[in-house]
């Protein structure tokens, strides 16, 4: 399954229902959410027995938006009893099959407190085909003074491939992935970018006016579709290479490695900036929907392994960048060289990964 966002489009008028719905909705849920709580009550048809029609009455809700925010609620209550839920007057708001219809591919009819709106949607030509079949709620959002709907569709996953090599992948910072093909994904462009978006940051931070404070949001977020959009297309391109050579993807099990790893001071914002764990999801469910396989090693040692003799030894890196082993000699870039040794622990269990994978709902597994 994936999860498409779909462009609402409204005149002045038509953002005024729909925010107004949003706020009476989001609203009852924080009320639900006062009685929940006062009264330790996570099962939903008791709690709907007692907040179901003062909820109508105090909020002007329809009957299946009544019952939709309880089903908020009491989700989000039971995640952590110990607190009770708040919920944000633009929070997303959920739509069924009662409250909701699709009229073709550009346009959809959403309930709201002032009745029935059939407003245009923009889906691309790339999502359009997964639009025939909805599965389930879809929720209204509203993003960067956009209103979306978030709508899960199936994605039809390929036969998976019988493979037959493996493509290690080693992510980075320098370089934001390095492949055993020797392929480099560079992070220069990106690193510059970084840069140049810090200093407009530090400057709007610096400042402290409202203006400046709206407009270091939209910089965040501008940041943020960057690194989506440039993790979205590296993903692809492995994909594809994985997909066109018959090869699992091999990477390392990267949780937790901020915590257990140093940097120095100077290094930190680009240590921490970039979504690899975003870069390693876009992978796997890619790599799912074309049939390819993925496996997670124990990334230990590496980057301090030699590829060609495997002696293991922090003496093999003189530099961040360049790897020379101080047993055999041989040398080449650190990346390149860690990338190889993904490769090797997962290809030294091909047997075995040609099996799990074989087994539709193995996904992943971990070599050494």
């Amino acid at each position: 399954m994936q999860t498409l966002m779909v462009k609402v489009e409204t005149t002045l008028e038509q953002a005024e229902v729909l925010h107004k719905t949003m706020h009476q909705f989001n609203a009852a849920c924080n009320d639900i959410a006062n009685t929940a709580f006062d009264m330790h009550l996570a099962n939903k048809i008791e709690l709907q027995k007692i907040v179901y029609y003062p909820i109508r009455e105090r909020y002007s809700l329809s009957a299946q938006m009544a019952v939709r925010a309880i089903s908020k609620t009491v989700e989000a209550y039971k995640r952590d009893k110990s607190t009770k839920p708040t919920f944000d007057i633009d929070g997303a708001m959920p739509y069924d099959q009662r409250i909701l219809s699709w009229k073709g591919l550009d346009r959809v009819s959403l309930l709201t407190l002032e009745g029935r709106l059939i407003l245009p949607v923009r889906i691309c030509k790339y999502h359009a085909p997964k639009m025939i079949q909805p599965r389930g709620q879809v929720d209204l959002l509203f993003k960067d003074n956009v209103f979306y709907l978030a709508v899960v569709v199936d994605a039809p996953e390929e036969s998976p491939i019988n493979p037959i090599d493996v493509l290690g992948i080693d992510l980075g910072v320098n370089n934001i992935a390095v492949d055993s093909t020797g392929e480099v994904f560079s992070g220069d462009a990106i690193e510059k970018t970084r840069i140049k978006i810090d200093i407009i940051k530090s400057d709007l931070q610096s400042c402290g006016t409202p203006n400046a404070k709206r407009h270091l949001k939209k910089i965040g977020r501008r940041e943020s579709r960057f690194r989506r959009d440039a993790n979205h297309c590296i993903s692809k391109k492995m994909v594809a290479k994985a997909k066109d050579t018959s090869s699992i993807i091999a990477l390392e099990d990267l949780k937790g490695i901020r915590k257990s790893t140093t940097v120095k001071r100077a290094e930190r914002r680009k240590h921490l900036s970039w979504g690899f764990d975003q870069l390693r999801q876009f992978i796997g469910y890619k790599a799912a929907i074309a049939g390819v396989p993925v496996a997670y090693i124990d990334p230990a040692y590496t980057s301090q392994e030699c590829s060609s003799c495997h002696h293991i030894s922090k003496s093999n890196r003189p530099t961040r960048e360049d790897f020379a082993c101080s047993s055999c000699g041989f040398s080449l870039p650190a990346d390149y060289n860690a990338a190889l040794n993904i490769r090797a622990r997962v290809a030294v269990n091909m047997p075995i990964a040609a099996r799990l994978f074989a087994e539709p709902q193995a996904t992943s597994f971990r070599a050494w």
